[in-house]
């Protein structure tokens, strides 16, 4: 099946565009803005859906005292159908039940053989049990991606003894601002229904939802004095939106059409009601003065800053909040954004991201303009800022109010000597990790310095520590590392990695097996406990690098050196294919082979790679060509045992891209759209002056045959020339050579091929022996 899954929603007839946004906020004006809190449904609202939503009553947030005698109530519907989705054959043994005496984010399980009892404050919070169930007693696993249910016995087991849990932080938050990029900017409302699924069974309660979010631009700032047709040029394909969203980039991947935009902000606002009907917060980008080029002239009294170029893309112009048409621009945007995604309690926004230029502007005023321009729309609304570089600044904290501000901290496991009290001055922040950049299919995870972190972060002394945030750029990968992060805000007391990635290994296949503990234990050891100090992510694969005999990685921003010793991974493989037959049938082992097996290989490209260079240079033409071909047939195998696996198809990618298109012309563009943001990513000048190419690499087949292994085969024939003949290599245009792939259309297979097992295996016989790996 496509990426997408299935064609993208039909718009219902309405008039909703053509309305004024001040009538469209009548219309869908409920209860107070700001009378939900996180964790807890929003008031009904006019939708660009048909469906009809259940009836959800606001909750206190999380931590806060409770009126006496006050009690929860809401729907369990939607979690009694999220439940029916993720346990096909088991779901009619659970009952769940609405606890409207239990404190905030509080889930009680209890149960006999065959019935098991649920009880919790939300929705999303019952499936946390469920969770919590499926972890703790039944001993199966629901990963991203993989999963063991197949193993589950027909009865469901008991529970012991009845178990409470509370969450220990209030605020668990969920994806990065970059994840619709590159985890899929085309997929269909089931993929990301799924994913809420995933996050509510593993605590999850804020979820940035960013699908549709062009469209109450595009609304709003016509009128402003901008073209329909303009403000569609200025807009990027989907698979750019995530950078626009951050004031960026613009103008790429485009135009996009009032069409494709319409049916993104009707996913976009399903996808906010499925997360209110799980007593879910679907966190939503708040404006902080992104305005297309001259907008100043076009409005009297307006003052902009230019904000110069990122990564070789020119940014799009700043509108200094302290001026008086922001208030109206933003007041303008937010009544467009209530009447297709509904209200919340928190907001995403960053001004000045990743540099930016201020001016004459003052950031505090800035900031405090932003925030009163927010609660001036959704009174007390909490404004998430990402703790990036240097941001937030102190300049900018001092302009609001930090009570109604949380600091998700992209950095809490890649840097030492941290003090985020100091630092931010007390604002409350969530401890955040991004194990994974662009996409990459890398395993590993900082996950010791979680360990390490959290729990003294959180009792020391003043502190400021009110959530965890789940911060990848990409999501879809490293399935261990999701569910040890994510189970920081529900252990009372402090993890112990080794147990921990023990009970992993168990429920992971669907009961313990010596071999698997063994797999898990070398990947703990290794990739999943590397250290700060420099790095959240482990290394990727020179596979994917563009080709030098010098490549030390394949994206510009990526660590250069292993950062494990790799004889872990080359151990893991031959443990996971010793595990026992009668476990090897599920999803969850099926991924975890293929991974591992996929890392082994990758990890290999470091060792051989100097070997080529080394035959090069001494001018062994036969040495270098049997190395060469080794290295050639290496990129075959990866390509093949990537194929045996849903999760590692190029053409799911694509496919899901074109399914967005109208006609041929519009797929074309989307395809492109997404091919390009795999390969060069933008321009050339972008590309190749802003270090961009090959920064979402990923080891994916169809990706590895018709991009990364002609790339190399390229090379190499280069450099068998210029040893035969004695002259230097000719010089190879690389961005040309990337660029024409980019614009092709070629079909890849959406279904996987091929036996993993096999294909795994002669991977591992290929390879040194774990015995010779460093």
């Amino acid at each position: 099946m496509p990426r997408s899954g299935r064609r993208p929603i039909t718009p219902r007839p309405l008039a909703l565009a053509a309305l004024p946004a001040a009538l469209l906020a009548l219309i869908c004006a409920g209860p107070a803005p700001g009378a939900t809190a996180p964790g807890a449904g929003s008031p009904a609202h006019a939708d660009v859906t048909a469906d009809a939503r259940p009836a959800v009553r606001a909750l206190a947030p999380a931590g806060a005292p409770r009126s006496p005698g006050r009690a929860r109530t809401f729907d369990v519907a939607p979690a009694r159908a999220a439940l029916e989705r993720l346990l096909p054959r088991h779901w009619r043994q659970f009952t769940l039940v609405p606890e409207t005496g239990a404190g905030a984010d509080t889930f009680t399980v209890s149960g006999t053989p065959g019935a098991i009892t649920v009880r919790g404050s939300t929705g999303a919070t019952l499936l946390t049990g469920v969770g919590w169930y499926l972890q703790h007693v039944a001993g199966a696993d629901i990963g991203w991606p993989g999963d063991s249910l197949g193993m589950l016995p027909a009865r469901l087991p008991a529970v012991p003894a009845p178990v409470t849990r509370s969450a220990q932080v209030p605020h668990r938050y969920a994806l990065n601002d970059t994840d619709d990029g590159y985890s899929g900017p085309y997929r269909s409302f089931e993929e990301h229904r799924r994913q809420i699924d995933l996050l509510a069974l593993h605590g999850i309660n804020e979820v940035f939802v960013q699908v549709g979010a062009e469209y109450p631009y595009y609304r709003a700032l016509q009128g402003f004095g901008y073209s329909a047709a303009e403000l569609r040029q200025w807009i990027p394909g989907p698979g750019h939106q995530s950078w626009w969203l951050l004031q960026n980039l613009s103008d790429f991947g485009g135009p996009v059409t009032e069409r494709l935009m319409r049916e993104r902000a009707e996913l976009g606002g399903r996808i906010a009601e499925q997360l209110r009907g799980l007593g879910m917060t679907p966190v939503l980008p708040g404006y902080f003065g992104t305005v297309p080029p001259g907008f100043a002239a076009r409005n009297p009294g307006a003052a902009t800053v230019a904000q110069g170029d990122w990564a070789g893309f020119d940014r799009p112009d700043w509108l200094d909040p302290a001026s008086p048409v922001f208030g109206k621009l933003a007041a303008a945007y937010y009544a467009e954004q209530r009447a297709v995604f509904g209200d919340s309690t928190m907001y995403r926004m960053s001004p000045l991201h990743e540099g930016g230029r201020t001016g004459s502007v003052d950031v505090g005023a800035a900031a405090g303009a932003i925030q009163g321009a927010l609660h001036a729309a959704r009174p007390g609304a909490l404004w998430a800022v990402l703790g990036w570089q240097d941001d937030p600044t102190a300049e900018l904290l001092a302009g609001v109010d930090t009570s109604k501000l949380l600091i998700l901290d992209g950095l809490s496991d890649r840097y030492n000597r941290l003090d985020r009290e100091t630092r931010w001055g007390g604002a409350p922040y969530a401890m955040g990790t991004i194990y994974n950049f662009g996409g990459h299919t890398t395993v590993g995870a900082n996950s010791s310095v979680w360990i390490e972190r959290f729990g003294p972060w959180r009792d020391k002394a003043n502190s400021a520590l009110a959530g965890i945030a789940y911060l990848p750029e990409a999501t879809g990968t490293n399935p261990a590392a999701f569910d040890l992060f994510t189970d920081l805000a529900w252990e009372r007391g402090p993890i112990d990695q080794r147990t921990w990635f023990a009970g992993f290994a168990a429920r992971r296949y669907g009961r313990p097996d010596a071999e698997a503990a063994a797999a898990w234990e070398e990947l703990r050891k290794g990739p999943y406990s590397t250290s700060s100090g420099l790095w959240s992510e482990s290394q990727d694969s020179l596979f994917a690098a563009r080709p030098s005999l010098t490549a030390a990685g394949a994206a510009y921003w990526s660590p250069k050196s292993m950062r494990y010793p790799s004889g872990s991974v080359r151990r893991a493989l031959d443990h996971l294919l010793k595990v026992d037959p009668a476990l090897r049938g599920s999803s969850a082992y099926r991924f975890d082979l293929v991974d591992t097996a996929r890392q082994a290989l990758a990890n290999h490209s470091r060792v051989l790679l100097p070997k080529i260079k080394a035959a090069y240079e001494a001018g062994d033409l036969t040495r270098f060509r049997a190395l060469t071909a080794e290295w050639q047939h290496g990129m075959r195998k990866l390509d093949a045992v990537t194929g045996s696996d849903p999760a590692f198809l190029l053409g799911s990618w694509l496919s899901g891209a074109r399914s967005w298109g109208a006609d041929r012309a519009e797929q074309d563009r989307y395809e492109y759209d997404a091919r390009s943001l795999l390969s060069v990513w933008g321009r050339r000048s972008t590309s190749e002056g802003g270090f961009l190419h090959d920064y979402a690499n990923r080891e994916w087949s169809g990706l590895i045959s018709e991009l990364y292994a002609p790339r190399w085969a390229r090379y190499f024939a280069s450099l068998d020339e210029a040893l035969v003949s004695g002259a230097a290599p000719r010089e190879i245009d690389w961005h040309a050579f990337e660029a024409e792939w980019a614009g092709r259309t070629t079909r890849h297979p959406h279904r996987p091929s091929g036996d993993p097992y096999r294909l795994a295996s002669e991977i591992a016989a290929a390879l040194p022996s774990a015995a010779a790996t460093r």
